[in-house]
């Protein structure tokens, strides 16, 4: 599994990654416009992200702007639905309005709130079949 980490914060990206690189490789952007930008190359390399873990709130472009111009360059790429790259949001923002925004308007697959536990994370991996969680 490649896994991209949008996130501005040391202490949540480092939290991520050590979760994380347990079950694959592992980049990191510490703003939006880091997170289409890796998004692109790696498509562009021919070894596309599975997973992309996003902030919601961080500088130059927040996490609700990436994700919609990553499901654009997709959909310009013809790929819809089911092979999408996964994105998690990850945020300290579990207010219904921004819930809804991620999942509905722009096409986030799940919502995670900070903390991240670590079980949570990696159950939403399970429903996406990127892993076995045991159990």
């Amino acid at each position: 599994m490649k896994v991209l980490i949008a996130e501005d914060d040391f202490t949540c990206r480092k939290l991520m990654q050590g979760i994380l690189s347990v079950y694959g490789d592992c980049d990191v952007a510490i703003n939006g416009e880091e997170a289409v930008e890796a998004f692109k190359t790696a498509w562009t390399d021919g070894d596309p992200y599975d997973l992309i873990c996003m902030d919601i709130m961080m500088p130059k472009m927040d996490g609700h702007e990436a994700v919609t111009k990553i499901r654009e360059i997709e959909k310009g790429m013809g790929i819809v639905n089911s092979t999408e790259v996964k994105i998690i949001m990850t945020t300290a923002l579990g207010d219904p309005k921004n819930v809804m925004k991620a999942l509905y308007k722009e096409g986030a697959t799940a919502y995670l709130v900070k903390p991240i536990g670590k079980q949570a994370l990696l159950e939403e991996l399970s429903k996406f079949g990127l892993i076995k969680v045991n159990g």
